[in-house]
């Protein structure tokens, strides 16, 4: 699909990449992916090399885990290894602060920088799929580039 043709949240999201030194390609499937493992099925990857971008409310403040597929975010667990108590952030606050919807949320691309950690589960791939900012599109990456390209810090989901 021509980047022209895409929706403004994922032109936003290209550009961020590009910006970032990735090579910018956000892909459409062919057919919908509503969930993880039918983007899995249209990328041709395994469903644990698809991360969803989950915010969440780190003692009220906003912050980006992005989680292998597989994973649960245990927000006792989770909160405890980043210092805080963690929540689930409201789905207006998520549409808000990243500027995508919820269900297409990229790991950058947003408006603001939101302080980000990666589940160090995506490192056992040699690529990973993200969601490219809005529903059923996808971008390709693996696990040191998405650390470099959202600044992000490596936790253990698990």
């Amino acid at each position: 699909m021509r980047r022209s043709s895409l929706p403004p949240a994922a032109c936003r999201v290209a550009e961020t990449l590009i910006a970032r030194g990735h090579h910018g390609v956000i892909v459409t499937p062919e057919t919908p992916t509503p969930t993880a493992v039918a983007a899995a099925r249209a990328m041709g990857a395994h469903p644990t090399a698809i991360l969803t971008a989950q915010v969440f409310l780190l003692d009220n403040d906003p912050v980006l885990l992005l989680v292998a597929h597989h994973h649960h975010v245990d927000l006792a667990r989770t909160g405890k290894r980043l210092d805080g108590a963690l929540t689930p952030a409201p789905v207006p606050l998520v549409e808000r602060i990243t500027g995508q919807p919820i269900d297409g949320t990229a790991p950058l691309g947003h408006p603001t920088n939101i302080p980000t950690w990666v589940d160090t589960a995506l490192a056992v791939h040699r690529e990973v799929w993200a969601a490219g900012g809005h529903p059923n599109t996808v971008f390709r990456t693996n696990f040191r580039e998405m650390l470099r390209i959202t600044a992000g810090m490596p936790i253990d989901i698990d």
